[in-house]
C-alpha cells in the first residue's frame, strides 16, 4: 500500500513539474549594437517573426547605437508598436537619435549605469541639421510614439527640436539628452539595471527561458555578400563575364558566371532593403545597351557610353541607402566605399581581360569550341553556294525590285540577289558578277 502512495506521489510531482516547464515564461533577446540601417531593420524583422513563432512572452531589445537611417528606424518603431506582447528596451550605454525613437516605442525602458537617451535631431551626411521637413516628421513620430506609450510628448519633441520650451529640463538651445537618473525622473526609464535578470525580476518573473536571437546560416551568408570586398569580386565576375561572352558569343560559360554573380550581388542588397527594383532594372538596361552597341550599331557611341554609365551606376546605387537619388542621409564613407568597390571590380575585370584574353585563345578549351584550321581555296575549299556550276556572267531579269537586295530570274530559276548598292527596277535585265555565298551579286546588264 505504501508503495502505491509513493508511486502516485512521484507521478503527480512529475506531471506538476512538466506543467511548470511547459508554462515557463519565454523571453527573446534581440541585440541592436550598431547603426540603424537596412541590415538592422531586417534583423529586427526576422527577430520579431521568431518571437511570434516561438510564442515569446517578452522581447528584450538591447540597444547601444548612435542612430542611423530614419526610414529604417520608423519601420522598427512600427514593428514594436504592433507587437502584441511586452517589448522592453535595455539601453546598454547609448540610444541616440533613431535609437531614442526605437526605445520610446517599447513598453518599458531600462538603462545600464552610465547610459543616455535622446539627441534625436535628424542630421545629413556631413553632420549638419537636415531641412525642417525632416525635423518636422521626426518631431511628429517622436510625439505620437511617446503618447502611445504614456510618456511626455513635449520632452520627446525636445529630443529633436532645441527650440521646444521645457523650462529647466533642457539647457536653452540644446536638444534633450537624459542620463539614467534624469530619464527615471521624467518617465523615460523605469529603472537602472545591470542585466536582463534584473529586468525580469522587476517584471515579477522569477524563472524564464531566454533565447538570444541569431541570424540563420542563410542570413549570415547573405550578410557575408554585403561585405565590400566580396561585392568587389562579384562585380569583377559580372563585368568580366559579360565582356568575354560578347567577345565569343555562344560559349555560354562566361555569361552563366556573370548571371550567377549578379544574383549573388543583387539578392542580399535587395533582401536588406538597399536595392530597389528600378536600380536593378537600369543595370539590365545598361547591359542591353552595351550589347546593342556591339551587335546592332557597331562603334562606341551614345548607346555604349549610356550602357556603361547605367551599369556602373546601378552597381553603385544598390550599395547605398538613397531615396531615389536623395543622398541627404547617406554617409560620405558609404558613398566612397560604394564607388571604390565598383571601380576596383571594374579595374580588376579589365586586368583579367588583358591577361586572360590571350591565354584563353591558346587554351585547350578555346580550341575545342573555336575553329582553328584555315580552309584555303587552293585546297579545294570555296564559299560559293553554287559550286556545281558557276553563275558568273549569266544574264536574267530582276524578278523583284533590287534595293539593293531582292530576287532575280535566270534560266527559269529564282535566286536571291543583291547589287553593289544600285537600285534596279523589276523586269530590268541583269548580269551576275559574283556567286560567292548564298546570294548572287548582280548589276544591270550592259546594252
Amino acid at each position: 500500500m505504501l508503495k502505491k502512495y509513493i508511486f502516485f506521489f512521484f507521478l503527480i510531482s512529475g506531471l506538476f513539474a512538466q506543467a511548470q516547464d511547459s508554462s515557463q515564461v519565454k523571453v527573446l533577446h534581440l541585440k541592436v549594437l550598431d547603426n540603424i540601417d537596412p541590415r538592422t531593420n531586417r534583423y529586427t524583422e526576422l527577430g520579431f517573426e521568431k518571437a511570434k513563432e516561438m510564442e515569446a512572452d517578452y522581447v528584450i531589445l538591447e540597444l547601444d547605437t548612435y542612430g542611423g537611417a530614419l526610414n529604417d528606424a520608423d519601420e522598427i518603431r512600427t514593428r514594436i508598436l504592433n507587437f502584441d506582447k511586452p517589448v522592453y528596451a535595455f539601453i546598454n550605454k547609448d540610444a541616440a537619435s533613431a535609437g531614442a525613437l526605437i526605445s520610446i516605442a517599447c513598453d518599458s525602458i531600462y538603462m545600464a549605469k552610465g547610459s543616455s537617451i535622446g539627441a534625436a535631431t535628424v542630421v545629413t551626411q556631413d553632420g549638419t541639421a537636415a531641412p525642417d521637413k525632416y525635423q518636422s516628421y521626426m518631431r511628429s513620430i517622436m510625439r505620437s510614439t511617446a503618447e502611445a506609450k504614456g510618456r511626455n510628448p513635449h520632452i520627446a519633441e525636445g529630443m529633436v527640436d532645441e527650440d521646444i520650451d521645457l523650462d529647466s529640463i533642457a539647457t536653452e538651445g540644446k536638444v534633450v539628452t537624459f542620463s539614467v537618473s534624469e530619464a527615471i525622473r521624467y518617465g523615460f526609464c523605469e529603472a537602472e539595471v545591470s542585466n536582463i535578470d534584473e529586468i525580469m525580476s522587476r517584471s515579477g518573473v522569477a524563472t524564464y527561458d531566454i533565447t538570444e536571437f541569431k541570424l540563420s546560416l542563410t542570413d549570415r551568408i547573405i550578410a557575408l555578400f554585403l561585405n565590400p570586398f566580396v561585392s568587389g569580386i562579384l562585380i569583377l565576375v559580372i563585368i568580366g563575364g559579360i565582356y568575354f561572352e560578347l567577345q565569343t558569343p555562344g560559349v555560354g560559360f562566361p555569361i552563366l558566371a556573370s548571371a550567377i554573380a549578379a544574383i549573388l550581388y543583387f539578392t542580399p542588397y535587395y533582401l536588406n532593403g538597399l536595392a530597389e527594383n528600378w536600380e536593378i532594372i537600369i543595370f539590365f538596361a545598361g547591359v542591353l545597351l552595351i550589347a546593342a552597341e556591339i551587335f546592332v550599331i557597331p562603334g562606341f557611341g551614345i548607346a555604349g557610353i549610356s550602357g556603361l554609365i547605367l551599369t556602373l551606376g546601378s552597381l553603385i546605387l544598390v550599395m547605398l541607402n538613397n531615396d531615389t537619388f536623395d543622398f541627404s542621409f547617406v554617409q560620405v564613407d558609404d558613398i566612397f566605399i560604394a564607388v571604390a568597390t565598383t571601380l576596383a571590380g571594374l579595374m580588376g575585370s579589365i586586368v583579367i581581360m588583358f591577361m586572360a584574353g590571350a591565354r584563353l585563345t591558346n587554351s585547350r578549351f578555346f580550341n575545342r569550341i573555336a575553329l582553328q584550321d584555315i580552309q584555303n581555296q587552293t585546297e579545294g575549299y570555296t564559299s560559293s553556294f553554287y559550286k556545281s556550276k558557276s553563275m558568273v556572267g549569266k544574264k536574267g531579269i530582276a524578278y523583284t525590285i533590287l534595293r539593293p537586295s531582292g530576287r532575280v530570274e535566270i534560266e527559269g530559276e529564282i535566286y536571291d540577289a543583291y547589287t553593289r548598292g544600285n537600285y534596279i527596277e523589276a523586269g530590268i535585265e541583269i548580269e551576275v558578277i559574283s556567286d560567292e555565298g548564298t546570294s548572287l551579286k548582280v548589276r544591270e546588264a550592259k546594252s
